[in-house]
């Protein structure tokens, strides 16, 4: 027979309320959550019934809906440049240490956005036993791009002879969803420049509707007005980054329920970090414009899950998932709406709304625990007092229940 042990918190997130929970009893039962009652007076609980987590807040698992578990968040040119060309057994140890440093932090699930040579695809494909407990992995593969544009560094050339669709049977067997790319990336040296969408309205059309046939995601990278309303018009799940794209296409996404994946804290490193003092000012123009279309999008009802593009210069695995919810607050979000951003909204994307997201009634008692009031959040979170799956604390190694995937190799030296 199981039975029910309780905690005490004084605030809780649920992950999809737009309200934070104060003075909560939370009953667990068979690793699964039984109730979750407010108000309660803390001097009427039996001591010895309750574990005391008083000036705690408790929260869903984080779910980081867009990085590059094959690269690292390094700045070096040298690591940069190596980074890309990498083979697998480079590779390998360092998607799982990164797994290590997401589990870390809290994160439970992550959609990778691809490696030029699909490295992460292969480990989760060569691995799949326990590999997707207790971070659940998803992943898209080699991007699409079409030849001479952007997109060589995470993906997979479309010759110019050719369509997507022409492709589509062979792209889509092995990864979880797929990613293309129909924009080039954002200018350091002129704010706000805008590129031609790479591939044509009816190719996009009839791949995203390919997809959809076969169950499979489409998540696309584009910035800008046109090459966004193009992936907008044919029916993408995601659109990636998004910046530039301007309030019409913020509209139509809202009333498509196409969700939007902004990426800030990537522009921000880029800003703080990177290169010249001009390309530095552009960056941070940038992340302004960016900030101001995350407050549009909220007003507009828009879809919005937090991912860090971690990899990227500068972003580091599991340590920017904090600095991308400040930044969702900065752009007008709430706590509780940031937190719904990178929790509830990312587990539904992902599909994984049946397991991580929300904390209720009859749903898995896997949670986190940050020491703090909610004013001092996120900055709190980036040093969790615990991680709870199953209703039970993770015991000393945080490491203990990832995959020993690559454990008697490491990265080559300049590659971490």
């Amino acid at each position: 027979m199981n039975t029910t042990h309780s905690i005490y918190t004084d605030w809780l997130i649920d992950g999809k309320s737009p309200l934070i929970k104060e003075r909560v009893l939370l009953s667990i039962t068979g690793g699964l959550i039984e109730k979750i009652d407010e108000d309660v007076k803390k001097e009427d609980l039996d001591r010895s019934q309750v574990t005391d987590m008083s000036r705690c807040l408790i929260f869903p698992p984080f779910v980081d809906s867009h990085l590059h578990l094959a690269m690292s968040g390094s700045i070096s040119e040298n690591v940069r440049k190596q980074q890309p060309v990498a083979g697998y057994d480079a590779a390998e140890p360092l998607i799982s240490q990164h797994l290590q440093y997401l589990f870390n932090h809290g994160i439970l699930a992550v959609r990778d956005g691809g490696d030029q040579f699909g490295h992460t695809e292969r480990f989760a494909n060569n691995n799949p036993i326990d590999l997707r407990e207790p971070v659940i992995l998803k992943t898209a593969g080699k991007g699409l791009y079409r030849q001479g544009r952007y997109g060589s560094l995470f993906g997979r050339e479309v010759k110019s002879s050719r369509k997507l669709s022409d492709i589509a049977d062979g792209v889509l067997a092995n990864s979880d969803c797929i990613k293309i790319f129909h924009s080039g990336p954002n200018s350091l040296v002129e704010f706000g420049r805008q590129t031609e969408p790479q591939f044509d309205q009816d190719e996009l059309n009839e791949f995203v509707s390919v997809a959809r046939a076969k169950g499979k995601m489409v998540m696309v990278h584009a910035n800008g007005e046109k090459p966004v309303k193009q992936a907008i018009e044919a029916g993408c799940h995601s659109i990636e980054h998004g910046y530039f794209m301007g309030g019409q296409n913020l509209k139509k996404m809202a009333e498509n329920n196409i969700t939007w994946v902004p990426t800030l804290f990537a522009m921000k490193a880029l800003a703080d970090n990177i290169g010249s003092r001009d390309k530095r000012d552009v960056a941070a123009q940038t992340l302004d414009h960016q900030l101001n279309q995350v407050g549009k999008a909220k007003e507009y009802g828009v879809n919005i899950v937090l991912g860090t593009d971690s990899g990227s210069p500068g972003v580091i695995h599991g340590d920017a998932v904090t600095k991308e919810l400040k930044l969702l607050m900065d752009a007008s979000l709430t706590l509780a709406e940031a937190i719904r951003a990178a929790t509830w909204n990312g587990a539904e994307l992902l599909g994984l709304d049946g397991k991580l997201g929300w904390l209720a009634a009859g749903r898995p008692a896997n949670f986190l625990v940050a020491r703090g009031t909610p004013a001092m959040m996120p900055r709190k979170m980036g040093y969790l007092e615990g991680i709870y799956l199953d209703g039970k604390p993770c015991d000393e190694s945080l490491y203990s229940k990832m995959p020993r995937i690559g454990k008697n190799k490491k990265p080559f030296k300049e590659y971490t």
